[in-house]
C-alpha cells in the first residue's frame, strides 16, 4: 500500500509518517518545506504547494496512492484572523486540491480537521453531528474544507482532533518546559476546556482507519481521553518536569489575554464513534502527556 501524506514536515505529518512506516507500506510525504529534523522524516519528500492545483495532481498522478492523509494546513488561530485570505487559500483552497485529486483517482481521504469547527457553548462532550458554528477564521476554514470533501469524494474520513502536542513543531507543552523561574509567574487561561492530544496516539488511530478500510463517508471524533483546561494542563506539565519546581503558575480568563481570535470555552468531544469504529479508545491525556514528556 502507498500512502500519502500532506504537510508531511509538519508535527502531526512527521508522526503519520512514524506510525505508518512498515515494510508493506509505502510512504510519500508532500510538504512545502523541509522538515527541521530532517533524519526524523526518512520516506521520499515531494515539495509541494498546496494551493497550485497542477503541482497537486502532478505529483498524484506520478506516485498512484492508495490512501491519501490531508494533514496539511494553517493551524496558527491568530495568523488565521489577522490574515483571512491566506487562511482560506491554504485550509479550503488546498483542501479543494486535494480533494480534487482524490476524486480523479478513485483514491479515499483522510482529513484532519479541529474541535474548533464548535462555538463552545455546549457543556457536554461534542458529537459528530452537533451543529457547527465556528467563532473565528481558523475554525470556519477547516469547516469549509469539511463540507469541500463531503460535497467532492465518495470514500472520506474526516477525523476532529484537539489540543495536540507531539515532537517536531510548536506544541503547548514544549513552551511551557521552556520557561524559566525568572519568567514566572506564568499566566494561563482557565476557561477553555478541552482535550490534549498526543500526536502519536493519533497517528496509530488513523491507521486503525486505513487497516480498515475507507469506505463510504464518516466525521469522527479522535482525541485523547480525559479533559482539562489550559491552566490545569500547565499545572500537570509542571508536576512532571523536575526542573520546573520554582516556576509559577497563575490562572486568567480568556477575556485578560486579549488574543485576536476567539477560542471555544469547552471543546471536549464525545468519541465514541471511533470506540464502535474500531473498539479501541485513546489513552488518557495524563497517560500520554507522561510518555511524551519522559521519552522527549
Amino acid at each position: 500500500m502507498k500512502i500519502l501524506v500532506t504537510g508531511s514536515s509538519g508535527m502531526l505529518g512527521r508522526a503519520f509518517l512514524a506510525a505508518l512506516s512498515s515494510e508493506s507500506t509505502d510512504l510519500v510525504g508532500v510538504d512545502i518545506a523541509e522538515p527541521a529534523v530532517r533524519d526524523a522524516s526518512p520516506s521520499p519528500l515531494r515539495f509541494a504547494d498546496i494551493c497550485g492545483i497542477k503541482a497537486v495532481t502532478s505529483i498524484f498522478s506520478e506516485e498512484k496512492p492508495d490512501v491519501v492523509i490531508h494533514a496539511a494546513a494553517w493551524t496558527d488561530v491568530d495568523g488565521c484572523e489577522k490574515d483571512p485570505v491566506k487562511a482560506r487559500k491554504i485550509n479550503v483552497g488546498g483542501t479543494v486540491n486535494v480533494a480534487e485529486a482524490c476524486k480523479k483517482g478513485s483514491i479515499p481521504l483522510v482529513f484532519i480537521s479541529t474541535d474548533f469547527v464548535f462555538d463552545g457553548r455546549k457543556n457536554t462532550p461534542y458529537v459528530e453531528n452537533d451543529e457547527c458554528s465556528p467563532l473565528g477564521v481558523y475554525g470556519t476554514t477547516k469547516w469549509e474544507g469539511e463540507k469541500a470533501v463531503k460535497e467532492t469524494l465518495e470514500n472520506f474520513a474526516i477525523v476532529r482532533t484537539s489540543w495536540l502536542f507531539g515532537p517536531g513543531g510548536k506544541n503547548f507543552v514544549d513552551t511551557i518546559m521552556s520557561k524559566t523561574p525568572e519568567e514566572s509567574p506564568l499566566k494561563v487561561v482557565d476557561d477553555q476546556i478541552g482535550s490534549p492530544t498526543y500526536t502519536k496516539d493519533l497517528a496509530a488511530a488513523i491507521q486503525r482507519f486505513i487497516d480498515g478500510g475507507i469506505k463510504g463517508g464518516g466525521i469522527y471524533h479522535v482525541c485523547n481521553s480525559g479533559q482539562c483546561s489550559w491552566y490545569e494542563f500547565a499545572v500537570k506539565i509542571k508536576e512532571l518536569a523536575p526542573g520546573m519546581k520554582d516556576v509559577g503558575i497563575e490562572p486568567i480568563s480568556s477575556e485578560s489575554l486579549a488574543r485576536p481570535a476567539d477560542r471555544p470555552s469547552f471543546s471536549v468531544m464525545d468519541t465514541g464513534k471511533f470506540r464502535a469504529h474500531t473498539g479501541t479508545s485513546l489513552r488518557d491525556w495524563t497517560d500520554a502527556l507522561r510518555e511524551y514528556m519522559s521519552t522527549g
